[in-house]
C-alpha cells in the first residue's frame, strides 16, 4: 500500500463530519487538495454528495462514487484491493481517466445509469490493466444514479464484489468434471493423453499442449503427439530439457512447476542459445509441470501460447491438477490396454486351436465317459460321418449303422485298457447323408484314451484319415496293370479318332516352330494338305501383325509354361486369313497345340462395337438437339425484340446515315434468324412444312444454284438411280441441307476437284449396325478434297464444331444436314480420310405419298397506303415484356389501338365483347393454356374473329390448322401488312 502523503496543514474544515472515520481513504480524503479538481473544496460538495460519500468511507465493502461534470472518482478502503496500481494516484480524477484500460466497455453502462437507470451485474467479464498487465477480472456490482437538491443526476454510486477467484474455482470445477467423464470413456493410451491436450488447450485458449515422457535420466522429453490450436507447429519428438538452461531443469527434475510469462523480457532465459530455443517453438508464454514418481522426474505437461501472457495462480493449479489426472488416466488406460493384449493373444491362441481342430484335413472327435459321448467333432469327421446330431449323444446312438462291425468294442477295450489302438484302410459302413443308403469308406485311425492327472482314462481322442480313394486307386492299378496291353490299345484308338475327327486343328511342333504333324482339320479349315506342312515352320502361316507376339508365346512354350489361350491369324491356302484361339502344351521335346476358328466370334464383336459405338453417337447428337432447341427458342424472342426496335426507329428518323445503320442491323437480324433456323432444324424443333418430294427434280432444279455455290475448277457430277423412291422431308431445309454439303466440300478443295452427288435405294434388314431398317432413299455428296482424320470426323455433326478459321463458319451447317436427316427418319454418317477426299450419306425414309405438284408462289404482302388502311384495336398476347413493348408501340405508330395480355388468362377477358378486332398470340406461354389453346377458344366465343400466332418454338404448330403463322423474328411491316389486309377484307365482306 502506497503511504499516505505528510500534510503540512488541514485542507478542510472541521465542520465536515461527513469526512470522518473511513480508514486510509478517509485520511487521504480529508487531506486531497480538492481546490485543484473539479469537485472543488468540500465545504461547497452538495449534501447529496456528503451523504453518499459518508455512506460510502463508512462501509467496507467495495464502493465508490463518480461525481460532477468530470465524474470525479471517490472511493473507500474495500476498494483499494481493485485499483491495484492506479491506487492511490485515482482519487479525485475522472472516471475516463482512472479507469481508462475498461472505458469502452463500461462508458455505455455509465451513460445509462446517468440518464436515470439503475443496474445490477453479476459475475461480469472486465478485462482490466491494473498490475501494468492486462488481465481477465469478473465482478459482481451496480450502479446506482444520485440525484442532486435540484432533482438533476450529477453522479453516480457503485457497490462492488470481485468474483474473479469464484468464478475460476467454479470453471476449474467444471472443467474437472467433464475432463473426468471424458477420459472414463477411454481405454486408449494414446486417445487419453489427446483429450487431455484439447480440453486443456481449449480452456486456456492457447497455442500448443503437449504431454510426454521422460528418459531415465530426467533430461530429454518425448511426446507422440500435441494438441495446436492451428497458429504454431506440432512439436511432436524428442526435446533436450537442458537447452532451456540448468535452473529450468532443477526446477522440474525437484517436482515444481516452471512459470513463464514472457520469455523475452525473463532474465532467467536472456542468453542467446535459450532464446533461440524458445524461438524454435515459437514460445513467448508457457507453464510447465513436472510429475514425480518414486524420487524421479517420469512425465511432464506443458502449456504454451505464442504472445506474453500473465499466467493466473489459479491457471497453474489448473495445469498442475490435470497433469496429476493424466497421468492416473493413462497408468488405468495402459493398465486396460495391457490386460485387454493379454486377453486378445489368450483368446487368438485358443481360436486358433480352434481352427486348427476345425479345419484340420484328418477326421477328429472328442469322446467323453464310457458310454463314448460325443464332445467335439471336426469338419472332416461330420464329411466322413454325414451331417447328423453328434454332439452329446453316445456314439452307439449318433451312429446305429456302424452297430456290429466291430468299432464300438474296440472303444471300450481302449478305454478300459488304457492303450491305443491304431486301424490301417479298415472298411466302415455309414450313412453318408440323412436317409441315404449305407455306404463302405476305408479309413487309417487311432483310438487314443485321455487320462486325468492321476492317470485314469477319461475319454478317447479319435483321429484319422478317409483313405477310400487312395485304396480303390491302389485296386484300380492292381487291375490297370493286370489289363494294361488292352488298355493301351483301346486309348490309342481313341487318340487316333480324335485326330482325324475333330474338326479343331492339331499341331505338333518342334519348339523352333518346325512343323511334326498335323490333323487332317488343317485341310477342311486351311486348306493345306499335310504333306504340305510337313518340315515347314508354323510361323510362315502366321498374320505379319501377330509375328512377333506368336514369336514371344512360342518362347514361352520352351521355356515350360503352358498356353491356357491365345488367339492369331493364320493363312489360308486361298491367301485370306481366319482367326484361331489356341491352347497349347509343351512336353520334353514338342509343342501340343489345338486350334479353334473363332473368325466368325471375332466378325461378330467388331459389328457390336461399330452398333454400339453408333448408339453412343446418335444419342449424344439427340441430347445435344434438345439443348440447342431450347437455346434457339429464347434467341428467336431477343431477335424479334431487336427487329421491332430497328423498325420503330426507321419510322421515327429520316436521315439516311441513321437508315444505313439501320439496314445493317436488319441484315444482322437477319443473319442471325438464318442462325436460329438451323439450331432449330438441328434441335427438330423448326417450323418444318414436311413434303413428299422427289429428290432427282429437287436437285436437277437447284443444280445452277449448286454451280453459283462451287468454284470454276470445281466440276458438278450427277448421278441418279432408276426409279427412286420419294422421300418426305420440309423442301426447303433439303436445299439447305445440300447447299450446306456442297460449299463444305468447295472449301475442302482449294486446289480444285470434283463435287458428285448420288441419289440410290437401299433397303436396309433388320439389325444394321446403322440402327435402321427398313426402304430408304441414299443421298451421298462426295468430293475430292483433303479429307479429315476419324477424330474430326466423329464430331463433324456437331453443333458450333468446326476446323474452319475464325469468322469462316459457324459450325451448324453439318449439325443442320444431321438434324434434316433425322427428321425424315434416316441418319447421316461420314466416310472420309486424309488426302483421300470425304462422302457424307444421308438416308431418308422412303415416303409412300407420291410428291405433290408445285404450286404457284403466294403473292407478296404489300401494305395498303395510309389512306386506304383500316384502324382498328389488336389484342397483344405476348409473356416477353420486350417483345411486347416493342411490337405494340410499333403498331400504334402504325394506327392501330393496342391491348396487351401476358398470358391467355390475361387476355380471355378482353373476348368477350366486340373490342377487339384482330388477335396476335404467342404460341408457348405461361400457365396452362398455349396460344394455340387461345385461339381456339378465341374462335369458339367469336367464330368471325381474326387470329395471328407468333412463334419461335415450334413443336405443337402442327395443330393451328387454318391459323396464318409469323416465324420470330418477323418484320414490323410484314405484321402490319397481314392486319392491314385482313382488316381490309373484313371491310369489303
Amino acid at each position: 500500500m502506497t503511504d499516505l502523503p505528510v500534510i503540512g496543514r488541514p485542507v478542510i474544515g472541521d465542520d465536515l463530519d461527513f469526512l470522518s472515520g473511513g480508514g486510509e481513504m478517509g485520511e487521504r480524503m480529508r487531506s486531497h487538495d480538492w481546490a485543484s479538481t473539479a469537485l472543488g473544496p468540500p465545504e461547497g460538495w452538495p449534501q447529496s454528495l456528503r451523504t453518499i460519500v459518508s455512506v460510502v468511507l463508512s462501509s467496507r465493502q467495495a464502493m465508490f462514487v463518480a461525481w460532477g461534470p468530470e465524474l470525479s472518482f471517490l472511493y473507500n478502503d474495500g476498494y483499494v484491493p481493485i485499483f491495484g496500481a492506479k491506487h492511490p494516484e485515482a482519487l479525485g480524477r475522472p472516471f475516463a481517466e482512472v479507469w481508462w484500460d475498461i472505458w469502452p466497455q463500461i462508458k455505455p453502462l455509465v451513460d445509462r445509469t446517468l440518464s436515470g437507470e439503475a443496474s445490477w451485474y453479476e459475475d461480469l467479464l472486465i478485462p482490466m490493466e491494473r498490475r501494468g498487465f492486462r488481465e481477465d477480472a469478473w465482478f459482481t456490482f451496480s450502479y446506482t444514479p444520485v440525484r442532486g437538491e435540484d432533482g438533476r443526476i450529477p453522479g453516480m454510486f457503485c457497490a462492488a464484489i470481485e468474483t474473479t477467484s469464484q468464478v475460476l474455482a467454479a470453471r476449474r470445477t467444471d472443467f474437472h468434471l467433464k475432463l473426468e467423464a471424458r477420459l472414463r470413456q477411454l481405454s486408449n493410451p494414446f486417445a487419453v493423453a489427446a483429450a487431455a491436450e484439447e480440453a486443456l488447450g481449449r480452456h486456456l485458449g492457447v497455442s500448443r499442449v503437449g504431454y510426454g515422457v521422460v528418459d531415465e535420466t530426467a533430461r530429454f522429453f518425448t511426446t507422440e503427439r500435441n494438441w495446436t490450436d492451428g497458429s504454431v507447429d506440432h512439436q511432436a519428438g524428442t526435446h533436450d530439457l537442458l537447452s532451456f538452461g540448468p535452473e529450468l531443469l532443477d526446477t522440474l527434475r525437484s517436482g515444481g512447476t516452471l512459470t513463464i510469462h514472457d520469455a523475452t523480457a525473463d532474465p532467467r532465459f536472456a542468453a542467446p542459445d535459450r532464446q533461440a530455443a524458445f524461438a524454435g517453438l515459437n514460445i513467448a508464454s508457457a507453464i510447465t509441470t513436472s510429475l514425480v514418481k518414486n524420487g524421479r522426474m517420469v512425465a511432464a505437461l506443458y502449456v504454451h501460447d505464442r504472445k506474453p501472457r500473465r499466467w493466473h495462480p489459479d491457471e497453474v493449479r489448473l495445469v498442475e491438477e490435470v497433469a496429476e489426472r493424466t497421468w492416473s488416466a493413462l497408468e488405468r488406460a495402459q493398465a486396460e490396454e495391457s490386460l485387454h493384449r493379454a486377453n486378445a493373444r489368450l483368446a487368438a491362441e485358443g481360436e486358433q486351436m480352434r481352427n486348427l481342430f476345425r479345419q484340420s484335413p484328418n477326421f477328429m472327435c472328442v469322446l467323453r465317459g464310457p458310454d463314448h459321448v460325443f464332445e467335439l467333432a471336426n469338419d472332416s469327421y461330420r464329411q466322413l460321418v454325414g451331417d447328423r446330431p453328434l454332439i452329446g449323444k453316445p456314439v452307439h446312438e449318433a451312429m446305429p449303422e456302424v452297430a456290429g462291425q466291430g468299432f464300438f468294442e474296440l472303444l471300450g477295450r481302449v478305454y478300459d485298457g488304457g492303450k491305443p489302438f491304431v486301424g490301417h484302410a479298415l472298411p466302415v459302413r455309414v450313412a453318408r447323408h440323412p436317409g441315404a443308403p449305407v455306404e463302405e469308406r476305408f479309413i487309417t485311425f487311432i483310438y487314443q484314451p485321455i487320462k486325468d492327472a492321476v492317470g485314469r482314462v477319461t475319454g478317447i481322442f479319435c483321429e484319422g484319415s478317409d483313405v477310400t480313394e487312395a485304396k480303390r486307386a491302389e485296386d484300380a492299378l492292381r487291375d490297370l496293370n493286370a489289363t494294361l496291353e488292352q488298355r493301351v490299345a483301346e486309348r490309342t484308338a481313341d487318340r487316333d479318332r480324335m485326330w482325324r475327327l475333330s474338326t479343331d486343328v492339331m499341331l505338333v511342333a518342334r519348339f523352333d516352330g518346325t512343323i511334326n504333324a498335323v490333323n487332317p482339320a488343317w485341310t477342311s479349315l486351311l486348306g493345306w494338305t499335310e504333306e504340305e506342312l510337313a518340315a515347314r515352320n508354323f510361323l510362315d502361316f502366321v498374320h505379319p501383325d501377330d509375328l512377333e507376339r506368336t514369336r514371344a508365346e512360342a518362347a514361352r512354350l520352351s521355356a515350360g509354361h503352358t498356353t491356357p489361350r491365345f488367339e492369331n491369324r493364320y493363312r489360308h491356302k486361298d491367301g485370306r486369313y481366319l482367326w484361331l484361339s489356341w491352347v497349347a502344351v509343351p512336353d520334353d521335346r514338342f509343342i501340343h497345340a489345338v486350334g479353334r476358328d473363332i473368325t466368325a466370334q471375332k466378325e461378330a464383336d467388331a459389328a457390336l462395337r461399330q452398333t454400339e459405338d453408333q448408339l453412343r453417337q446418335a444419342q449424344k447428337m439427340e441430347a445435344v438437339g434438345q439443348l440447342t432447341g431450347g437455346v434457339a427458342h429464347d434467341f428467336n424472342n431477343l431477335l424479334q425484340a431487336l427487329e421491332g426496335c430497328l423498325s420503330m426507329i426507321g419510322r421515327r428518323t429520316g436521315e439516311p446515315q441513321v437508315h444505313a445503320l439501320l439496314d445493317a442491323g436488319q441484315q444482322a437480324v437477319g443473319r442471325g434468324a438464318k442462325l436460329v433456323q438451323q439450331l432449330m432444324a438441328f434441335a427438330r424443333r423448326d417450323s418444318l412444312r414436311p413434303e413428299s418430294i422427289g429428290v432427282r427434280d429437287r436437285v436437277l432444279a437447284m443444280s445452277a444454284l449448286l454451280e453459283r455455290a462451287l468454284r470454276a475448277d470445281i466440276a458438278l457430277d450427277l448421278r441418279f438411280g432408276d426409279d427412286l423412291w420419294p422421300v418426305e422431308v420440309d423442301p426447303t431445309q433439303f436445299e439447305l441441307a445440300v447447299i450446306n454439303l456442297a460449299v463444305n466440300a468447295r472449301d475442302a478443295m482449294p486446289s480444285g476437284g470434283q463435287l458428285t452427288v448420288e441419289a440410290v435405294n437401299s433397303v436396309f434388314a433388320p439389325g444394321d449396325p446403322r440402327g435402321v431398317e427398313g426402304e430408304f432413299l441414299r443421298l451421298s455428296v462426295s468430293d475430292t478434297g483433303c479429307g479429315m482424320p476419324a477424330a474430326v470426323a466423329a464430331r463433324a455433326f456437331e453443333p458450333f464444331f468446326t476446323t474452319k478459321d475464325l469468322g469462316k463458319g459457324t459450325g451448324l451447317g453439318l449439325a443442320q444436314v444431321y438434324g434434316l436427316a433425322r427428321q425424315a427418319g434416316g441418319t447421316a454418317w461420314i466416310d472420309s480420310a486424309p488426302d483421300h477426299g470425304t462422302t457424307v450419306h444421308l438416308l431418308l425414309r422412303r415416303s409412300g405419298v407420291a410428291p405433290a405438284v408445285e404450286p404457284a408462289l403466294p403473292a407478296a404482302i404489300v401494305p395498303p397506303s395510309v389512306g386506304a388502311r383500316r384502324h382498328g384495336r389488336v389484342l397483344v398476347v405476348e409473356d416477353d415484356p420486350i417483345v411486347a413493348m416493342t411490337v405494340s408501340t410499333a403498331l400504334e405508330d402504325a394506327g392501330f389501338a393496342v391491348l396487351s395480355a401476358a398470358n391467355a388468362e390475361e387476355a380471355l377477358p378482353h373476348l368477350a365483347d366486340d373490342g377487339v378486332d384482330v388477335l396476335l398470340s404467342d404460341v408457348v406461354m405461361p400457365g396452362g393454356m398455349s396460344g394455340i389453346d387461345l385461339a381456339r377458344e378465341a374462335r369458339e366465343r367469336r367464330p368471325s374473329l381474326p387470329v395471328i400466332l407468333a412463334t419461335g418454338y415450334s413443336e405443337d404448330i402442327a395443330r393451328a390448322t387454318g391459323i396464318p403463322v409469323l416465324a420470330k423474328p418477323y418484320r414490323i411491316d410484314e405484321l402490319v401488312g397481314r392486319i392491314d389486309a385482313i382488316l381490309m377484307g373484313q371491310a369489303e365482306k
